[in-house]
């Protein structure tokens, strides 16, 4: 019996820590849900690439017009603004049910964390689409939000780690293959971004 109760309070200690030096609200109902506002961003820039681009070759060659450069720069933010904004309320929730703090010194090393790799991978993207080389830059969103899971993954659930991995080598992988980069893309924003967050919550949300 003493025995026991030692082991519960070394235990108890260890959540204390976790709790303290990672933010452990994170929801995976938010992942599943980013996940679906890429397959349908993905769907949506498919059309909008091919509703202007049918007759002008393979799916390695098309050639995307200006307008359409734009639509997808809508595209993808309104993916980023719709996940973000879920993310922070399920999350938000999540804090609650724990009584836990939302916004504290973990959620702010989690986010500067993250922050930078995707701003350093944003604005180079950027650069690229004013130079008009598109065929990295699906490969590149891909390799900069893996990095930036990594870099942050410390400070909040396991899982986020090996979300970061699995974008990298897709990111890797679809340099390779310029030309497929939104089939990539929505394989690893979508699908990944579903498995992975479906881990999360039955792991650690579902009662």
């Amino acid at each position: 019996m003493e025995a026991n109760k030692y082991l519960n309070d070394i235990s108890e200690i260890k959540n204390m820590m976790n709790r303290s030096s990672r933010f452990i609200s994170l929801s995976g109902i938010s992942g599943i849900l980013a996940g679906i506002y890429s397959l349908i961003g993905a769907w949506l820039a498919y059309n909008t690439i091919y509703s202007d681009t049918l007759l002008m070759g393979s799916y390695r060659n098309l050639v995307v017009t200006q307008e359409s450069i734009y639509k997808l720069l809508a595209i993808a933010t309104s993916v980023v603004f719709l996940s973000l904004i879920t993310g922070i309320f399920f999350s938000y929730r999540k804090a609650q049910k724990q009584n836990e703090k939302f916004w504290d010194s973990s959620s702010k090393r989690l986010i500067i964390n993250f922050m930078i790799p995707m701003v350093t991978g944003g604005i180079f993207i950027l650069f690229l689409i004013e130079k008009e080389i598109l065929g990295l830059v699906a490969p590149l969103t891909l390799l900069f939000y893996g990095l930036a899971c990594v870099n942050a993954s410390k400070y909040t659930l396991g899982g986020v780690r090996y979300l970061g991995i699995t974008m990298i080598v897709l990111g890797l992988i679809s340099t390779k293959f310029i030309g497929y980069g939104l089939l990539f893309w929505a394989l690893g924003f979508g699908f990944c971004h579903i498995f992975y967050g479906a881990v999360m919550y039955f792991k650690y949300e579902k009662e």
